[in-house]
């Protein structure tokens, strides 16, 4: 603010008059001179509007606005009206942005008893899950505008997204499809030498690589890479008003932002994960001629003798849930997100978590239909 070359002294004077209380405040308030602090008045019966008189004030810093913030507290405690329509723009904006970061930042009460604590928990729950129903309609209704109108698809953002968390994933699934592949079979070979089976551990890497390791880590992977760049891009987007300047503009968001990155993810992940099986099965291959002294040839002759279609089939279709679901999670998360930078940095976390979640019920719901089906 400008600073002028006489200072007057900052005063805050009130006057009661029937029903209204008045707050005028003059002079020039600084934080490092002498002004004036809230004082709450008596009140008797009866609940007086509280109007705010600025037309004397002068300069003014963050003085004033912590006295506001003081009277502001103090009608909503006493339940009074407040009319702030005389303050500067400016100043309502920073006492909006103060109140609420001091509602951010207040600690959690936990002087509830623990009855209303899982009420309360129960309710944001169910509140969670109705979301996460009512984004998946939307995905399944687009995804049926997509059968009928496949024209009208931006195959073009499909085709740059599938790159992104396909080709560019490629080193980093690599690297873990390997070691996990070694490390399985180390660990199985310490104890099949015990009992003389030491061919068997082609059995154990290829099943388990197979059906099971190589689509979870494929989908951790790409939900740890992946589903929180999504939730990043789309609420930075949300952020920068861009998707309401797109439903302004009459394009449904689900279209043309989540669409084409789940589509991408449902068919890079199955790839992936096969791409990790081979990874995982050539892991296991090294330990087991390095260690326990079995040729490849034997190794892999013995892997086909308990690893059939299948098995590779039940992983695909896991990867390819997995993959759904991080799309899923990462969009949601992203359009959930608040329009702050902070927004997005919980959103990105809450992707990630929420797409490990999902993907760990997923993985156990397969595991029970599989062994129903006999597969």
């Amino acid at each position: 603010m400008p600073v002028s070359t006489e200072s007057r002294p900052a005063r805050a004077t009130l006057s009661q008059e029937p029903g209204r209380l008045c707050i005028a405040f003059s002079g020039d308030w600084r934080i490092t001179d002498d002004h004036s602090h809230w004082h709450a008045p008596r009140l008797g019966h009866e609940k007086p509007a509280v109007r705010l008189d600025t037309s004397e004030l002068g300069n003014w810093d963050s003085s004033l606005l912590l006295y506001l913030h003081s009277v502001t507290r103090w009608c909503q405690q006493q339940g009074l009206t407040l009319d702030d329509s005389a303050l500067p723009a400016q100043l309502r904006q920073l006492a909006s942005q103060f109140a609420s970061a001091e509602k951010s930042s207040k600690p959690q009460d936990r002087s509830a008893n623990l009855l209303e604590f899982v009420g309360n928990q129960t309710q944001a729950v169910w509140g969670q899950v109705r979301e996460i129903a009512h984004f998946v309609g939307e995905c399944s209704l687009s995804a049926t505008r997509l059968l009928k109108n496949p024209a009208s698809f931006r195959w073009r953002d499909c085709l740059a997204e599938m790159q992104q968390c396909g080709v560019m994933a490629l080193p980093i699934v690599s690297l873990v499809s390997f070691l996990i592949g070694i490390t399985l079979a180390y660990t199985g070979a310490t104890i099949l030498r015990l009992f003389g089976g030491d061919i068997w551990v082609a059995d154990l890497i290829g099943l388990s690589v197979t059906r099971e390791m190589a689509a979870v880590m494929t989908g951790v992977v790409l939900a740890g890479r992946t589903g929180a760049a999504f939730a990043a891009q789309i609420a930075n987007m949300k952020a920068n008003e861009e998707i309401d300047a797109l439903s302004t503009l009459g394009v449904s968001a689900t279209d043309f932002l989540v669409m084409p990155r789940i589509l991408a993810l449902a068919i890079m992940t199955p790839l992936l994960a096969l791409y990790s099986v081979l990874l995982g099965i050539l892991g296991g291959m090294l330990i087991a001629l390095t260690i326990l002294s079995i040729p490849p040839t034997a190794y892999w002759v013995e892997m086909l003798t308990i690893v059939d279609l299948s098995d590779v089939t039940t992983g695909l279709l896991k990867a390819s849930a997995f993959g759904v679901i991080i799309g899923l999670s990462g969009s949601l998360r992203g359009l959930q997100a608040d329009r702050s930078a902070e927004g997005v940095g919980r959103a990105a976390t809450s992707a990630v978590v929420t797409s490990i979640l999902l993907m760990v019920v997923a993985d156990a719901f397969f595991a029970v239909l599989f062994n129903m089906l006999g597969w």
